[in-house]
Order: C-alpha cells, then sequence, then structure tokens
C-alpha cells in the first residue's frame, strides 16, 4: 500500500492518522526514535512529538502537557537481573488530573482502539499524575 499523507482510518469515531502507525512501525523495527506522543486534533489521532534515539525518559515525561491529554510510546531499553539487554514498548494514556473532563473522556473512549493500531505495544501505563509513570515503576513494569 502506497503512503499518502493525510490519509487516515476511521475507527469508530475517532480517526487515526496513518503518520501514527508509519512512525510506531519506525520506533517498533528500526529504532529511529525513542518515543512518540500522540494527540487528539479535530476528531483524528496525530503525531505531535518525536524523540530521537538519544533522548532519555525524563526528556519523555517533559514532553507531556502538564494540563492536556495525550497517548504515548516509549521505547524503554533496560538490563535484566541475568544481565541482558532488553527493550520493552509501552503504551502510556496520559490524563492528567488538571485537564479538561471532556479531554479526559475522549482519550479514555478512544484508547483501546488506538492502542489496537499499534501492534507490538507490550506494557500499558495509565497515568493522571507525573509520579504514576516514574522511571521506578517504568522499571518495575518493564522486568
Amino acid at each position: 500500500m502506497e503512503y499518502q499523507s493525510g490519509q487516515a482510518n476511521a475507527v469508530s469515531g475517532m480517526a487515526v492518522h496513518d503518520d501514527c502507525k508509519l512512525k510506531f512501525v519506525e520506533l517498533k523495527t528500526k529504532r529511529i526514535y525513542r518515543f512518540i506522543v500522540f494527540k487528539i486534533e479535530d476528531q483524528q489521532v496525530v503525531v505531535e512529538k518525536l524523540g530521537s534515539p538519544e533522548e532519555t525518559y525524563e526528556d519523555f515525561t517533559n514532553s507531556l502537557p502538564a494540563n492536556e491529554c495525550r497517548y504515548a510510546v516509549f521505547d524503554f531499553d533496560f538490563i535484566t537481573d541475568e544481565k541482558c539487554q532488553k527493550s520493552k514498548i509501552f503504551f502510556i494514556a496520559w490524563s492528567p488530573d488538571t485537564s479538561r473532563v471532556r479531554s479526559k473522556m475522549v482519550y479514555a473512549s478512544s484508547k483501546d482502539r488506538f492502542k489496537r493500531e499499534l501492534d507490538g505495544i507490550q506494557v500499558e501505563l495509565q497515568a493522571t499524575d507525573p509520579s504514576e509513570m516514574s522511571l521506578d515503576i517504568v522499571k518495575a513494569r518493564a522486568i
């Protein structure tokens, strides 16, 4: 299938821009991004920010708006107790308490459908506060 910019797949009322899946596949297979932040805009999920492989988890969390919901994926590298290098792809549903109720409802109702579009998610985290997605929590969930 040829990629066309601007094309979107309807996901039960919420469209998912083709770019979302394309960038996710690049993160998963080519590892050219550390993270991707998605936002819902005009009834469509679009890519808001791409994090380069050099960026850290702190760079990622700093890129999430304090008062607005977002979806994100983060490619988390870690070393197991057996000293094996591994990585897991996290899906993070960011829904801060301070965001608008309508926004929280839209993100919550579209989350599962959007997540299904991204084949390869290994761990899901939901966070309403930065402490709920601290690096310690991510490490614990990765193992």
